[in-house]
């Protein structure tokens, strides 16, 4: 590519008035076409539009190419579901073959995440110079100003953890550049750096962000506090496992971080889990427990005719897609890690079809044409972070302290809470053995949630699932994926991955 944010003069496009003035919620703001640049940034209806298109470049960045976030996330992790063979390549990804063109060309390829961060960086850059005046409209004008600027700050953050964790050194661009065509071209940032740039992002969202939201509607699919502290935890945990791969000892400095910003977020965050009766509200989105979400809600004709949770539903969910579902869950599975009784699987799973059974976290169907049952859309958020998945990250941090009998209680409490007939953790096991119960209880809990790849990294569990990464290749960190070739066809200071070189 000619540079990283090559083309990215779209950013410029989607800037514009919204249609209607007398909404104020962000995610109801439609960001336009065709403004420029003398025009805008003039008033907070601007920087709501701008907002909007903030965060919809990172559902986009997310949601593309086969949804990329579970993708990454879960799907190499082949021993959770399959892939029923296509073609187009993605079947090569759960055997640890990133080179299929299809994945080179889009799954290797980051551009989407560089078009959010560079969203972010306008605005960083643009709000930051406006006036009180300029915002007089508002209640309070700098606070406004201080909550778009700190969730500019978070989005540019959790665009960069969501590149760091799949190809390690990326580059960094922290400044708006007016012209994205002539932006200079870049290497890749070595990741100690691109982690203390999300860490100091993150610091600074936080000291500008509220624990409440001004308008209900933006709950939990607009950054706050609770929602940087989820990011702040798991780039501690990630940074403290994941630095350096030669070792599996953790860096307790790292794991300290993450316990206290753990604590503060539960203590200060007023988050609930959702009750087990209404399980699958979670996955609806805007639960209590719901920290921070990517709004794919039909009640904003925001639904999703493509999502990952629909791949794993059959006719009996939605109308016309056919008896099988194109992935669904290795029957192994639930031999080794559910019992019959467990609500996760009552309600998470569906066992018709012994030999394919379906993930049903995600079948919120709608259809815009209900009458006739056509055009259906998964109502369903994707869920970024929630706080069960916050809590039990206590106990893999108390197994990195040491605290076995703490990690214990955390893992039986959930089983406890989940199951009227739960399989215990005895308090006899070995540190080493109740890791592998709360790698167990996390693949329960989040399955297809976009963790299970990440978790088995971070507490080196990966060889009881993963088949195709043995220890010699996770040294190597061959787990990261390859750069698009495309990308270097403009831009001689990109490097290919290491484990890559010579392979793509």
């Amino acid at each position: 590519m000619k540079n990283i944010i090559t083309k990215l003069s779209i950013l410029i496009t989607i800037l514009i008035i919204v249609t209607t003035s007398a909404c104020k919620k962000l995610l109801y703001e439609e960001p336009k076409d065709a403004p420029y640049e003398q025009t805008f940034w003039r008033n907070s209806k601007d920087v709501r539009s701008a907002m909007a298109g903030n965060y919809a470049l990172l559902r986009n960045a997310i949601t593309d190419k086969s949804n990329r976030y579970y993708m990454y996330g879960d799907a190499i992790a082949k021993n959770y579901f399959t892939i029923q063979y296509t073609g187009d390549g993605l079947e090569g990804i759960q055997n640890g073959d990133f080179t299929f063109q299809y994945n080179l060309n889009s799954l290797a390829n980051y551009t989407l995440y560089y078009k959010s961060i560079a969203m972010s960086n306008l605005i960083l850059s643009k709000v930051g110079a406006m006036t009180n005046s300029q915002l007089s409209t508002e209640d309070d004008p700098t606070e406004f100003k201080n909550n778009t600027l700190g969730q500019a700050y978070f989005l540019r953050a959790l665009s960069y953890f969501m590149m760091v964790r799949v190809w390690g050194d990326v580059p960094v661009v922290t400044q708006a550049y007016e012209d994205p065509l002539n932006a200079p071209q870049l290497p890749r940032t070595p990741k100690a750096e691109v982690m203390k740039l999300i860490e100091d992002d993150c610091h600074k969202a936080i000291n500008l962000l509220g624990w409440t939201y001004a308008n209900s509607g933006d709950a939990k699919v607009t950054a706050n506090k609770g929602s940087t502290y989820a990011l702040l935890a798991h780039l501690y945990l990630w940074r403290a496992t994941m630095s350096n791969v030669a070792t599996d000892a953790p860096n307790l400095v790292d794991v300290n971080s993450a316990d206290t910003t753990i604590n503060t977020l539960i203590s200060r965050g007023g988050y609930a889990l959702t009750d087990t009766a209404n399980y699958k509200n979670t996955f609806i989105g805007r639960s209590t427990e719901g920290i921070f979400e990517i709004n794919v809600s039909e009640n904003t004709l925001e639904g999703s005719n493509s999502s990952v949770g629909g791949s794993f539903l059959n006719e009996t969910y939605v109308k016309g897609y056919g008896n099988n579902p194109r992935y669904y869950v290795v029957p192994s599975y639930f031999n080794n890690f559910y019992t019959d009784t467990d609500i996760r699987y009552k309600k998470g799973f569906d066992v018709t079809l012994p030999d394919k059974p379906m993930c049903i976290k995600y079948s919120n169907v709608i259809y815009r044409n209900p009458g006739q049952k056509l055009n259906p859309y998964l109502s369903n958020n994707i869920i970024i972070f929630r706080l069960a998945d916050m809590m039990l990250l206590k106990a893999e941090i108390a197994l990195y302290k040491g605290d076995t009998p703490t990690a214990i209680n955390i893992i039986n409490t959930f089983r406890k809470r989940n199951d009227p007939n739960p399989v215990l953790v005895d308090a006899v096991l070995s540190r080493d053995e109740v890791m592998d119960e709360y790698i167990t209880e996390r693949s329960k809990e989040m399955f297809l949630e976009g963790h299970l790849f990440y978790d088995l990294l971070r507490t080196r569990k990966y060889s009881n699932v993963v088949e195709w990464l043995p220890v010699e290749r996770f040294r190597k960190e061959g787990y990261y994926w390859p750069v698009d070739p495309a990308l270097f066809r403009n831009n001689p200071l990109l490097k290919q991955t290491t484990y890559w070189l010579g392979k793509v």
